[in-house]
């Protein structure tokens, strides 16, 4: 098994890597790592939680010029929540250099700050295509001293339409840099996209793309009018924490969930529509397990940071074999048993046998007739959100929450579940049945000596 220590490597790096707790690189780590240290151009198929931000991470870090204060790392990433992730994974790689700024540039926030930001100087930016494209425009970031461009789940980048963007970006960036493209499917666009983009890349894939042996796969043939039964049966059977569901079109999401609703399951929609603020409520509410049911299309459940996510359905077949397998490789992470389950009308049976043919071997099919005999049975999740009204640009700390939760004769903080902050809000989970007694202590009281708005979400 090869080790960070088998890679060429300042020490610097090589501390700050087991401090972190990387002890051996993941199969993407080790296939990517040497080519991206070397300069070479990259394009590399790996899922998400693969370890593909360090993949990328690593040599971009230890290829910088700290001294040299001008952009020369840009990784473009399809959302704000996967920029914002990225960017705390490199922060936390970046500790083995001195002074190194990192910065994120993206949509659904005011563009002043970032200028004003942009003006202080960065050494790495990770931001949107249409918000990078953006300060390119008004000549609020410069690009002439780049070295290193990564292209983040580049895939996904192309499903939401940013292929314009993202070729206007890159003819503001020097013609000798070196691309690193990562991408979880491997489409015929991704190989134009890299033809167009990278000189003679290295191709790398991950050997974890197989589907993962801790999951289980069942599939059931549903007549269309039985699906959102079906989905109900499937829900009060396994009485999962957290499930995802597939579907393919937005409007379907609104549709599904709203039905869960009515039937008593928390149930929330995620899709291209919602506007930035309405994502991170959803989002916040199904990681930290106030809403049991996230109902997504497969681009808005890209870069989900979900770690126990016991249950995937598909509503229907995914369009392709690639889609499905990254869909149910949600599931089963981290050593845990997942069930992955794809309902199927009879007139999308050829998908099915599509995916058999890729697989070489059949799929499991499950007794329709039991599963839609199974009583409707929902079940209360364990958690609920209160949202209050302040965030990073108030100077706001998950301590400065904790603290006013659990003080002098507070809740137990025990009660006190995920703390997510944003810039001008802060979710606080609490278990539910403390939610009214945490909402009225927050009410009553005062967080860093200040009255703040408190609503229950």
């Amino acid at each position: 098994m090869p080790s960070f220590k088998d890679l060429d490597l300042s020490a610097a790096m090589q501390a700050n890597l087991a401090q972190l707790g990387f002890s051996q690189p993941t199969d993407i780590q080790a296939r990517a790592l040497p080519h991206c240290l070397a300069g070479r151009d990259v394009i590399a198929m790996a899922q998400t939680g693969s370890g593909k931000t360090a993949a990328f991470g690593i040599g971009l870090i230890e290829g910088l010029k700290p001294k040299l204060f001008a952009v020369q790392g840009l990784v473009l990433c399809p959302t704000r929540e996967l920029a914002d992730q990225v960017a705390k994974a490199l922060r936390e790689m970046a500790r083995a250099q001195e002074n190194v700024k990192i910065l994120t540039l993206c949509g659904g926030v005011s563009i002043g700050p970032q200028i004003g930001s942009l003006a202080h100087g960065a050494h790495i930016v990770v931001g949107t295509p249409g918000r990078i494209a953006d300060h390119l425009r008004k000549g609020t970031l410069d690009l002439k001293r780049l070295t290193t461009l990564v292209l983040d789940e580049a895939d996904r980048m192309l499903d939401m339409g940013f292929q314009p963007a993202m070729e206007e970006i890159l003819s503001y960036t020097p013609k000798q840099r070196q691309t690193l493209m990562f991408s979880a499917t491997w489409p015929d666009s991704i190989r134009k996209l890299s033809a167009g983009f990278q000189r003679e890349p290295v191709d790398v894939r991950a050997e974890s793309q197989s589907i993962n042996t801790d999951i289980r796969e069942l599939f059931y043939e549903i007549p269309a009018p039985e699906r959102t039964r079906a989905i109900v049966s499937l829900l009060s059977e396994h009485q999962p924490a957290s499930c995802l569901v597939f579907c393919s079109m937005k409007q379907q999401c609104d549709e599904l969930a709203a039905e869960l609703g009515a039937q008593g399951f928390s149930a929330l929609a995620l899709h291209g529509d919602l506007e930035q603020r309405e994502r991170d409520s959803v989002l916040v509410r199904f990681a930290n397990q106030s809403c049991q049911v996230l109902v997504a299309t497969d681009v808005a459940a890209r870069g989900l940071d979900i770690k126990a996510l016991p249950l995937v359905i598909n509503a229907e077949p995914a369009r392709d074999p690639e889609v499905h397998t990254h869909r149910v490789g949600r599931t089963g992470r981290a050593g845990e048993a997942g069930l992955a389950v794809t309902l199927c009308s009879p007139a999308q049976g050829h998908k099915i046998n599509r995916l058999e043919s890729e697989r070489g071997r059949p799929v499991t099919w499950g007794d329709t007739e039991i599963l839609l005999s199974v009583p409707v049975e929902p079940v209360a999740p364990a958690m609920k959100t209160l949202c209050i009204a302040a965030g990073r640009k108030e100077k706001l700390r998950p301590g400065d929450v904790l603290g006013a939760l659990t003080g002098e004769a507070g809740l137990d903080g025990k009660s006190v579940g995920k703390i997510d902050l944003f810039e001008f809000q802060c979710f606080v989970a609490v278990e539910a049945g403390q939610a009214k007694r945490a909402l009225k202590r927050l009410e009553d009281g005062k967080i860093k000596g200040r009255k703040l708005r408190v609503r229950m979400v």
